[in-house]
C-alpha cells in the first residue's frame, strides 16, 4: 500500500478545513443578513446645517437628496427608516460615532477620513459629493496682505481637523510658507468671522460666509483656491462602514444611485438658478452660491467620479497629515476607493461619460459628452 506523506496529508487537511471554514463564514454571513433584516439606514454628516425640522445644508448632491427626501423615497417601500444625523463637531464628530458604531454611512472631509482610516476605522470611500469645494483667503478691510505669500508672521485662522485645514496648508507651502511659517489658530467658521471683524487675527482660511462680511464692509476676499488651482480646493465624499456594505450591500447599491441621479438632475446648466435658489434656503442666501459657483461648470462641482484627481487629493491628505502629526501612521489609499457601486449606477443610468473626469495635477483629464 502506497503511504501518504505527512506532509502532504497534512495539507489536504488544512486546505479542506480552510474552505470548510470559508463556507462555514459565508454561510454565516448570509444567515445573519437573513436573521437581521434591514431597518434603518444612518448617515452622518460633517456639519450642523441649519433649522432643526428638517436641517438644511447645501452645498453638495447628498445635501440635494436630503432635502428632497430621495432615500426615504428609495426604501420607503420596504419599511425601511432613513436617520440623518447632523454634526455641529464637523468631521471629528463624524469619526467618534464611526468609532461608537452609530453610523452606516457618513458625509464628510479628507482630512477626519483620513484621521479614522488611519485609526483602523473600517470605511469605504463609494462616491465624491462635493469635489472641488471653495477655499477663501479674507483679511480685514484696512489689511495690506494681498496674497498667501504676505501671511508670514502673521496671525491665520484655520478649522484644524476639517478638510479646510490640509487645503490651506497645502496651498501655502506651495507659495514658499511652511505652518511655522505662520501663527495658524484654530477658529471654526463661524468664531473667525467674528475674530476677523474684531481684528483679533490677521487673516483666515474659510468658505463663502466672508462674501457676507466684504458685503458689509468688514472684511476682504483677497484670495480664491478655484481660481488658483483646484489642488487646493477641498473634498468631501460619501462612505459607507465595511460592516453595512458586507450586510446590506444592495442598499449600498440604492444609496449611490440615488445621490448619482440627483447629481445628473442638478448638472444641468438650464437648472442653475433652481439649484441656487434651493441651497438658498440652508446656510447661505442664493447669490453667495451663484458667485461661489463663478467660472465653473455644475458637472465640475457635482460630479460624483472617483477619479484620479480626488484620489490623488486623499494621497495628498494623508501626507500632510502625517507630517502635521495628525496621524500616527500614513494609511493606504488606493483601496479604500470602492467604485463598484458607482460603476454601477453609472452604467444603469447611462452617465458614464457624462461628468468630467480630472488628473491628479487638478487638469482635465476628459472632457464629458
Amino acid at each position: 500500500m502506497t503511504k501518504t506523506p505527512w506532509n502532504t496529508t497534512r495539507r489536504k487537511a488544512l486546505t479542506a478545513a480552510g474552505a470548510a471554514l470559508a463556507l462555514g463564514l459565508r454561510a454565516g454571513s448570509a444567515a445573519a443578513q437573513t436573521a437581521e433584516p434591514l431597518k434603518v439606514v444612518r448617515i452622518g454628516v460633517a456639519t450642523g446645517g441649519v433649522g432643526s425640522d428638517p436641517v438644511r445644508h447645501g452645498g453638495t448632491s447628498a445635501a440635494l437628496a436630503y432635502t428632497d427626501g430621495a432615500l426615504e423615497e428609495e426604501f420607503k417601500k420596504d419599511g425601511v427608516k432613513v436617520q440623518w444625523t447632523f454634526f455641529k463637531g464637523a468631521g471629528p464628530a463624524v469619526n467618534e460615532a464611526l468609532v461608537n458604531k452609530q453610523l452606516d454611512f457618513a458625509w464628510q472631509g479628507d482630512l477626519p477620513s483620513i484621521v479614522h482610516r488611519a485609526s483602523d476605522v473600517k470605511t469605504k470611500i463609494i462616491l465624491g459629493s462635493g469635489v472641488r469645494t471653495g477655499l477663501y483667503l479674507a483679511v480685514p478691510p484696512d489689511s495690506n496682505i494681498r496674497r498667501i505669500e504676505d501671511l508670514k508672521g502673521r496671525k491665520v485662522a484655520v478649522f484644524k481637523g476639517t478638510n479646510l485645514h490640509l487645503a490651506a496648508v497645502r496651498a501655502l507651502v506651495d507659495k514658499g510658507l511652511s505652518e511655522r511659517d505662520v501663527k495658524l489658530v484654530n477658529l471654526d467658521l463661524p468664531s473667525a468671522e467674528a475674530a476677523l471683524v474684531s481684528k483679533d487675527i490677521d487673516a483666515a482660511f474659510g468658505y463663502v460666509g466672508f462674501f457676507k462680511l466684504r458685503d458689509h464692509g468688514l472684511a476682504k476676499v483677497v484670495w480664491s483656491a478655484a481660481e488658483d488651482s483646484y489642488k487646493y480646493t477641498r473634498q468631501t465624499a460619501l462612505l459607507v462602514t465595511d460592516e453595512f456594505a458586507a450586510r446590506h450591500p444592495k442598499a449600498v447599491e440604492r444609496v449611490v444611485k440615488a445621490v448619482v441621479q440627483y447629481a445628473h438632475k442638478y448638472s444641468d446648466e438650464n437648472r442653475r438658478a433652481e439649484l441656487f435658489a434651493q441651497w438658498g434656503k440652508a446656510e447661505y442666501p442664493e447669490k453667495v452660491w451663484r458667485e461661489d459657483f463663478i467660472g465653473q461648470p455644475l458637472r465640475v462641482r457635482l460630479s460624483p467620479l472617483l477619479d484620479a484627481f480626488l484620489v490623488a487629493r486623499y494621497k495628498d491628505a494623508a501626507d500632510e497629515a502625517f507630517k502635521l502629526k495628525l496621524i500616527r501612521k500614513k494609511p493606504e489609499i488606493d483601496s479604500w476607493f470602492d467604485r463598484r457601486y458607482l460603476n454601477a449606477a453609472l452604467k444603469e443610468l447611462k452617465l458614464a461619460a457624462y461628468w468630467p473626469v480630472y488628473g491628479a495635477n487638478g487638469d482635465l483629464a476628459t472632457a464629458p459628452q
